[in-house]
Parts: structure tokens; sequence; C-alpha cells
């Protein structure tokens, strides 16, 4: 587990120690090859982001079983769901690395990969059983995975093409924010909250997400070599993100020459793109936007009980507009 937002917490920091305990446990398998890359995959870690906010909301249900066993396994359900998809898109994207190491398909070959995610989704199915046999959450579950797949579907269909405002949200919304949405929500539900606080949680959580994909497609354009992330892979591979978007109209006859080569952009094709995006500031133009998202979720936040918890996600919900950790 790598360092994260809520490490100032100990408790929650415990909590999260469990929860990658328990991920750790529902990975092993007999085959050697998936054995090897799924706990690589576990080791090299994330933020757990996903599970930190499940808990976090399970604490504003007031009680003292927010870090229960029922909740440490549908905190890791989240973390799990969240793995599978990164596997599989680095399939898909043909991607070489992976949190700043070797990505699993590259390391250990595309078949193994996608096995790997496959049994992600089977633990991630198991804890859903074990901890919502009877709970209305199961159908939420569901639909949180159509609409990430929607998302993920969207995104592929505009690859190499311009899309609106609207449809970048839209597929964001689906891919990113939806599991931020789930966590929280979820958190408050099995926490004990109150029905507001589950409904704030829900719009808490979608308004998070969808900052932090403004701000994944913002380092996506950084000259920032210490980050865990191909620097233009989504550009390489046609995913035209806000950055992007944001000046493309105005600016298409610059972008077109490097832009119509499509797969077959050159380095440096891409790194020309880059220049173009931050000299024209389609960055400083999204990190604006996600400011106005960061606003709305402070905004929903404060209208929940007063409590320490309450700072706590003011104060991470903060930090998370400056990704530079």
């Amino acid at each position: 587990m790598d360092k994260h937002y809520f490490r100032s917490d100990p408790q929650l920091n415990n909590a999260l120690k469990e929860v990658n305990r328990l991920i750790n446990q529902r990975i092993t398998v007999s085959n050697q090859d998936l054995q090897t890359a799924l706990k690589q995959m576990a080791s090299q870690g994330g933020k757990y982001l996903r599970p930190a906010f499940c808990l976090t909301f399970a604490r504003l249900g007031g009680k003292s079983n927010w870090n229960s066993t029922k909740l440490i396994k549908i905190a890791s359900s989240l973390e799990i769901l969240h793995m599978a998809t990164l596997i599989h898109d680095d399939v898909i994207d043909d991607s070489p690395e992976r949190r700043g190491a070797k990505s699993i398909q590259a390391a250990f070959g595309k078949d193994t990969a996608v096995y790997s995610g496959d049994l992600l989704f089977t633990v991630f199915f198991d804890l859903l059983v074990e901890t919502m046999s009877n709970s209305p959450y199961l159908t939420t579950n569901a639909q949180a995975m159509r609409k990430i797949l929607a998302g993920e579907l969207g995104q592929m269909d505009k690859r190499y093409q311009q899309q609106s405002l609207l449809e970048y949200y839209r597929n964001i919304n689906g891919k990113t924010a939806t599991l931020f949405s789930l966590a929280a929500q979820e958190g408050a539900y099995f926490g004990g909250a109150d029905p507001k606080v589950v409904h704030l949680a829900k719009h808490i959580g979608q308004n998070i997400g969808i900052t932090f994909q403004i701000l994944d497609d913002i380092l996506d354009y950084s000259t920032d070599g210490k980050l865990n992330k191909p620097i233009l892979e989504d550009l390489s591979t046609g995913v035209y993100s806000l950055p992007l978007l944001l000046i493309l109209r105005e600016h298409h006859q610059e972008l077109r020459p490097y832009l119509t080569k499509k797969q077959f952009m050159t380095d440096e094709d891409t790194l020309k793109v880059q220049e173009l995006v931050n000299q024209y500031g389609g960055v400083k133009m999204a990190h604006a936007l996600a400011g106005k998202f960061t606003k709305k979720a402070l905004q929903l936040i404060d209208e929940l009980p007063t409590s320490n918890t309450q700072k706590l996600l003011k104060k991470v919900t903060t930090q998370l507009l400056d990704r530079s950790m």
C-alpha cells in the first residue's frame, strides 16, 4: 500500500492495513503465473482512495463498528474491482507500465493479465455475496459495474475523435466517478448513517471522482518525470482528454497535422501536441474546471453533520486538487 491522503489518521491507517491484508489473502491461487502477477499488482500498491473513502463515510453513522469485518470486506471489494479494471485497461491499451512498474500484461503476457483481472472479479463477487446477500446494494453494485463499462465503451467509441464536453463528462462519470460514488454511498449506508447522509455521500463521491479523473487527465500532459504513469499515454492511444478538448476547436488547424496521424503519431508529434496544449492554456482551463467540481464536493460536505470526519473529508478533498504526491 502506497502513501495515501488519509495517512494522518492512525485508526484509518490501521483499517486500510486490514484491507491490504484481506486482499492479499483472497488473491492466493495455485497457478504460479497468476499468483505472481496478482501479488505484484497488490504490492505495487496505490493510494487506496476508494476503500479509504468507504471507511471514512462509514464513520458518519456514529457507530463504533465502522471498521468491522463486514466493512473491511466491503472496502476491500472496491479496491479489488478497481484493480481488475486497471489490469484489463492495460491489456486494451497495451500499456507497458502501471504504478511506476511494468504492467501485468507487459511482464507476464496478455493471457495472464486477462485471467488475473477475471480472477479479481470473482473475488469481488465473493465479497459482495458474503456482505450484501440480503441488501439492495447487490443491485447497486451491479448497476455500478454497468456504468463503469458504459464509460469505458463511450471512451473507446471516441478514440482519435473530437468529442463534446458533455460526452467527456458522461464517460468519466461512468469509468471513474461511479466507483468513488459507490465507495462513499455504501460506506455511509453500511455504517448506519441516515438516508440524507447516504444521499449526500453518493454525490460527494461523484464530484470527487470527476475531479480525480480530470486531474489524472491533466497529468497526462505534465512535464514532470516523477509521475507513476507514462506521459501522453492517453493521447498515444487515441483518447482525447479534457486539456486537449478544451483547445481543440479553437486551435484545430495547429493540431490537425499531428492528430490526423492517429496511431502513427511519433514521439515528437505527441510532444508537440503536449507543448501546444500547455501553450494555449488547456491544462490551466482543465484545472479550473476540476476546481469547480471540488467546490461542489466541499459544499455538499458542509451539509454533513459537523464532526472530525467531516473535517477530514474537507481536508482530503482539498488536497486532491493538488495531486503532486
